[in-house]
């Protein structure tokens, strides 16, 4: 099968994040021919219409790094209900200026990890509001709304609980089919 590359936009920043975990263990789960690249949100300005003219150059490191995906995947924390701020940055960004929309058309998916019982759902939620505004088309089913606990995710992403590893393989093979539903070669 030939080389895919996603772009992952990791909603969380913190060194030690579960999400973080959660992306790595994606990896592992994912076929060969899914290659995983982050990109870098955390050092973005705050976007204002104002630099629509002249992006600053991280902004535009950003945009250059979703086009040169061919799908995406959003990992996401919940910050009060919603969708980390950082986040929502990188989308208003990589959206931006008028016209020149870096998401649209590419195959995603949005998943998430948290304490909490209902892991990411409402921030999930939130962002996929986002991405159907920006023409991502957006894997539906199945959903990953994670209670995360340290025994199922060791920090390198090696799932060591086996109910979970079969929940996040089921995840990844529907990705990796979703994806190819959307590639022209």
């Amino acid at each position: 099968m030939k080389q895919r590359t996603v772009a992952v936009l990791l909603g969380s920043l913190r060194r030690d994040s579960y999400n973080r975990r959660l992306m790595l263990a994606v990896e592992r789960l994912a076929p060969p021919h899914l290659l995983f690249q982050q990109v870098r949100i955390d050092d973005l300005p705050l976007y204002s219409q104002d630099f629509d003219d002249d992006y600053p150059p991280n902004a535009r490191r950003l945009k250059n790094d979703i086009q040169s995906a061919q799908a995406l995947l959003f990992v996401t924390p919940e910050y009060n209900r919603s969708v980390p701020g950082a986040l929502k940055n990188a989308v208003d960004i990589g959206s931006r200026p008028k016209g020149t929309n870096s998401f649209a058309g590419k195959p995603a998916a949005v998943i998430g990890a948290s304490t909490g019982a209902i892991g990411t759902a409402i921030a999930q939620h939130h962002l996929r509001s986002s991405l159907h505004f920006l023409d991502v088309p957006t894997l539906g089913q199945p959903e990953v709304y994670l209670q995360f606990r340290d025994e199922i995710i060791a920090p390198d992403g090696t799932v060591t609980n086996a109910s979970t590893r079969t929940f996040l393989q089921r995840f990844v093979d529907a990705y990796a089919a979703w994806v190819e539903r959307f590639m022209q070669d």
